[in-house]
Order: structure tokens, then sequence, then C-alpha cells
């Protein structure tokens, strides 16, 4: 009886070969990614969380219910609201204008839309002080008209809004030039009105990518820094957001304090997180 059993053959033991130094690279890498993720984001997040509770949960509460502590969480959840739903208006309106309308200079007003990208935070803050402090023309005459904008409220809202201004502009543009202007041309043909076709034909079509880009800027808002820092004044009680005023309690060696309102902040990050991806697994199930 002949034997049934197949020879080897080169291209057999190649194949196996290159399948097994594939495995091998690729569980390489994700072992390198899951490393990283969790020494450079789980490991850090965990850490918040256990200095804040440290020395116990009523420590953890008296620190959050502190004075300065509730007003730098109600100034940063203020400042939010206000910045977000701006941003939201003007960010569709300027998608709107660039892919829509041909006009001379749309380029530059796209270059525009990135600056506050490629400015430091801190150049940004510093523009609104050289604008509207006190050794500036308008700053004076503001400041005789008892109109405070930097070391203020204001201040905190501008300097804010321009950091965050591209987020929902610029996840709006790509998908907008993909659409390009054929529903609202039909729709303005069929009688519809601009703002009709604005609201039945056009914000549906980029509602997710709008959802997805307030996200974003929710966030940045909330933790936003270094162009805040500029043109607050650091008052306690009054111009402090969250991020200053955890920097004020770890200069001051309150660590439980710091940890303690940095937990709120990465429990806000965390919920943002849990959102996006919510949205994401959503926009792949409408897809399909």
């Amino acid at each position: 009886m002949e034997s049934t059993v197949q020879p080897n053959l080169p291209g057999q033991a190649f194949t196996a070969r290159h399948s097994l130094k594939g495995d091998i690279v690729r569980w390489s890498l994700i072992t390198i990614v899951l490393l990283f993720f969790f020494s450079f984001l789980i490991i850090p997040l965990v850490s918040i969380f256990f200095e804040a509770f440290r020395q116990g949960v009523r420590v953890y509460l008296s620190s959050i219910v502190e004075a300065d502590a509730l007003s730098a969480i109600r100034l940063t959840l203020f400042v939010t609201l206000i910045v977000v739903p701006i941003n939201a208006v003007f960010g569709i309106l300027f998608a709107w204008v660039i892919t829509k309308y041909s006009f001379r200079g749309k380029n530059f007003l796209i270059t525009l839309i990135d600056l506050p990208f490629s400015v430091s935070p801190v150049i940004g803050g510093l523009i609104f002080i050289l604008l509207f402090g006190q050794h500036s023309s308008l700053g004076q005459w503001l400041i005789s008209h008892n109109i405070n904008i930097v070391f203020n409220v204001p201040g905190i809202v501008l300097a804010t809004l321009f950091v965050t201004f591209p987020f929902i502009s610029r996840e709006l543009i790509p998908l907008m030039q993909s659409q390009g202007t054929v529903s609202e041309e039909a729709s303005i043909m069929l009688g519809a009105s601009a703002w009709q076709t604005f609201i039945h034909v056009t914000l549906p079509n980029i509602k997710w990518a709008l959802f997805y880009g307030i996200i974003l800027c929710n966030a940045r808002s909330i933790g936003e820094f270094g162009a805040v820092s500029v043109v607050s004044g650091h008052i306690r009680g009054m111009t402090n957001t969250m991020p200053l005023q955890i920097e004020n309690l770890y200069n001051e060696y309150q660590f439980v304090a710091a940890f303690a309102i940095a937990s709120i902040m990465s429990l806000l990050a965390i919920l943002t997180m849990v959102i996006k991806v919510i949205l994401e697994n959503f926009i792949k199930k409408q897809t399909l």
C-alpha cells in the first residue's frame, strides 16, 4: 500500500517561516504598543486617583468642596458652556463658506483657521494681553469704561476660544468638501430657502462630524492651561480654572487637594472619551 504522506515542499517551508516571522513581528509591535499605553496613560491615570484618595474619602471630598476648588470647577464649566456653542456656530459658518463658495483669498482663510494649531497657547494668551491690557490704547479705553477683559472671565473666554476654534471647523471642512454642493443646489432648485436647505439637507449630512468636533472642543476647553494662565492673573476664587487651581495647590505642596481636582478633570476626560467611542460605534452601525 502506497504512503499518502505528502513531502514538505520548499515553498511550504518558506511560507511557514514567513508566517512565523510575521506573527513574531505582529505580537512584538502589539506588546510595545500595550507597554507604552500602560506606562504613559493607564499608570499615570491610576496614580491620579490613588493620590487623590490616599488620605481617605473624607479628605478627598473636603478638597473638592473647598471654596476655591468649587470656584475653579464652576469657572471651567462656565467657560466651556460659552466656548463650545460659539465654536460650533462659527465652525459651521467657516466650513460652509470655505466649502460652498469660491472666492479670492480662500487658501489664506484656511491658513488662518490653522493658526491656533501652529502658535503656542502662551503666545495666544499674550496676544490678548497686548490687545486688551492696560498698556494698549484699546485696553486703557476699556478700563476707563469699567470693562475689564484681561485678568477677568472675558479674557479667559477669549483665550479659550482662540485655542479651541479650529477643532470643529477642521472636522467639518473635509467632509463638506467631499459631499460637494449637489444636494444644496437641488434643494434650492426645488424651492427651499437657504435656511431650510441648511436645516434639512446640510445639517443632517454633517451632524456626526459636528458632534465629534464638539467633543474634541469640549475636552480642550476643560484642559486648556497655557493661554488661560497668561490672561487669568491667577486670582483665587475668581479667575482660576481647574488646571490653574491644580498648579497652585501643587506648588503649595497640597498634593491631595491637587490630585483631587485632577481626578475631576480625569473623570470629565474619561466621560468625553466614552461619548466619543459610543459615537464612533453608532456611526459604524449607521454606515453598515
